[in-house]
């Protein structure tokens, strides 16, 4: 009885001892987990898609089935695994308050994912066709999208395409620099109608760590462009060495 008596009050600081440690370990780790950042995915992407009163009902079907065929393309694929996936959001835009979702947040990890998101985008059907080319407040819904995304990634890239300048609404530089865009990247992909869409889309368009313009001369050729677009973007080329 004498043992029992003594060695009562041992054991209960013992286990007091173990829950103590027990909750300081797991205040530590929440400490831990609030204080350092964390970093879930390679590449946030939004790719916004212009679909004003310049695009042809031809030429809207060569950028849905461009955009498609891209995420279907073997090289696509292989960068969004080589990277571990990459979270994707498409857009298409056109008037100042024209801007209608075609793929809302998906993460992309594999074949299935990204065809089924390939497929999800060939499902829309053209929101609007009269409208003018409101680049800025396209952008401007570009960034309010990215604030969206369901991770924190380490790179934020807009993907613009078009095939002309900016005719109504902010100018981009506005955009710019109103909004925080410090951390993202804007990169497009332009098609060339006329001389001048390049020098703009150059000297007022892109901007951030890495960016770049992928261009071509007609949208016969979309598929191919978005397809090299997408493989720079998801793979950084260019990003890493401006950090």
């Amino acid at each position: 009885m004498v043992s029992v008596s003594k060695g009562l009050p041992a054991t209960l600081r013992r286990m007091r001892c173990v829950q103590y440690v027990g909750r300081l370990l797991a205040a530590i780790v929440a400490l831990w987990l609030f204080c350092v950042p964390a970093s879930a995915c390679s590449l946030a992407l939004v790719v916004a898609v212009d679909v004003s009163a310049s695009i042809s009902e031809t030429e809207y079907d060569l950028q849905q089935r461009g955009i498609a065929g891209a995420l279907r393309d073997p090289s696509v694929l292989e960068a969004i695994e080589t990277v571990g996936g990459i979270w994707l959001h498409s857009f298409e835009w056109s008037g100042r308050y024209q801007q209608n979702t075609l793929l809302d947040w998906r993460f992309l990890s594999d074949e299935a994912s990204a065809h089924a998101a390939a497929d999800e985008i060939l499902s829309n059907t053209r929101d609007s066709r009269e409208f003018l080319t409101a680049l800025g407040p396209a952008l401007v819904h570009a960034r309010g999208i990215l604030n969206t995304a369901p991770q924190r990634c380490d790179r934020q890239v807009i993907d613009v395409s078009a095939d002309g300048i900016n005719n109504q609404g902010e100018e981009p530089r506005f955009v710019y620099a109103t909004l925080d865009f410090s951390e993202v990247t804007v990169n497009a992909l332009v098609i060339l109608k006329d001389d001048m869409t390049l020098n703009y889309y150059t000297d007022k368009v892109i901007t951030g760590p890495g960016a770049f313009i992928q261009s071509t001369l007609r949208y016969e050729d979309y598929t191919e462009a978005m397809t090299r677009k997408l493989i720079r973007e998801i793979l950084g080329y260019g990003f890493a060495g401006l950090r």
